[in-house]
């Protein structure tokens, strides 16, 4: 039996705005069916699967996935080439847009 999407119901409940409110985070709702509210998500997660946790056959345990996938995000987040950043690392990034701020500081 198909079931219908939970987004009205679950994400839209008071007691989950309530939880977000507490811990700080933002919710972006967009129109039903939209694409542009999911894509960042959508990408960084089908990375991860590519990348991660296609053909594994599974962990040990919790934690040993946990780090796996830990490990694969610090990598994401700081050495692995973006194509919006020019296929350049995000600390390759910043490291050339400080230096040009710098230079138009100084």
């Amino acid at each position: 039996m198909l079931q219908p999407p939970i987004e009205s119901k679950q994400y839209t409940s008071s007691a989950f705005q309530t939880t977000c409110r507490r811990l700080g985070v933002r919710q972006s709702m967009d129109r039903i069916g939209s694409s542009a509210d999911n894509a960042m998500p959508e990408s960084f997660n089908a990375s991860l699967k590519r990348e991660t946790l296609q053909g594994a056959r599974g962990w040990d345990s919790a934690e040993v996935c946990r780090r796996e996938v830990f490990r694969w995000v610090t990598r994401y987040n700081t050495r692995r080439r973006h194509s919006a950043l020019d296929y350049r690392s995000p600390l390759a990034f910043k490291t050339a847009t400080t230096a040009a701020t710098v230079g138009l500081v100084a």
